[in-house]
């Protein structure tokens, strides 16, 4: 029987399942622990590093489906090795997996040419959480008519969960539709960039795109700030906001909290 405590047993063998070495487990007596073996120990141990990398890549691939298009399933997994081996789960929910793998991609030498590459994969991260947050009812016009209008300046409105605001340098929207094959153009990098707000819908989630103004008044919707200061803000960052058909915008895209 092993020297190894129990702990450094585990801690070993976590070890190896990602990637790094550990002779001790590779021991021959290591084999007596099953009984019957007949393959080595360290091909055992590889066979169970394997199936580790195989099953987070495939999480992984599924979250970020559209960095998975854009690069291909070859190069999509090994990105995914470097980064399992460097940040593994910390909780049992794959889906929850991966909030730093947009940041990884934007740091990887082997990434730097895929200028969009970590944003896409933001919208990737932002569309699952949308997806998977428990939603209240949202705010609707029926609720506003219902307010006294010298209530309505001190109303401090608030994003629902699961939405969320992306700025990019790049049209990531485009990107995305084009990779899902929901669009056929040709992607034009120089075409600038977009802002976008992420949410849940029925049994899905969605993106809109939103102007500058738009995007201040959301991000300024902190559950804390009256709506007053918070329409003063988006009029202060975009000449061109217009109140009267953002609240429309909004409440069809159901995104605001109830009060």
């Amino acid at each position: 029987m092993s020297a190894l405590s129990l702990a450094d047993l585990q801690g070993a063998f976590r070890g190896v399942c990602l990637g790094r070495d550990a002779p001790a487990l590779a021991a021959p007596e290591f084999v007596g622990l099953v009984d019957g073996a007949r393959i080595a120990a360290d091909a055992r141990l590889r066979i169970y590093r394997h199936h580790v990398f195989d099953s987070l890549s495939t999480a992984l691939g599924a979250t970020f489906s559209t960095v998975r298009a854009l690069v291909g399933e070859g190069f999509f997994r090994a990105l995914a090795r470097d980064y399992i081996a460097v940040s593994p789960p910390s909780g049992p929910v794959l889906s929850e997996y991966g909030a730093d793998f947009p940041d990884f991609i934007e740091r990887h030498a082997r990434t730097g040419e895929l200028v969009y590459l970590a944003d896409s994969a933001r919208l990737d991260w932002a569309l699952t959480r949308a997806y998977g947050a428990e939603v209240g009812m949202a705010l609707t016009a029926a609720q506003l008519a219902a307010m006294a209008p010298e209530a309505l300046g001190d109303l401090r409105p608030r994003l629902r969960a699961g939405v969320s605001l992306l700025r990019s340098a790049w049209p990531i929207d485009q990107i995305w539709a084009v990779s899902h094959g929901h669009d056929d153009s040709t992607i034009d990098l120089a075409s600038g960039g977009v802002e976008l707000v992420v949410f849940q819908r029925d049994d899905d989630a969605a993106f809109a795109r939103l102007t500058r103004g738009e995007a201040v008044l959301l991000a300024a919707c902190d559950g804390a700030t009256d709506l007053a200061t918070v329409v003063e803000r988006a009029s202060a960052a975009d000449p061109s906001f217009d109140f009267a058909t953002t609240l429309p915008k909004c409440l069809g895209l159901s995104i605001l909290d109830t009060p």
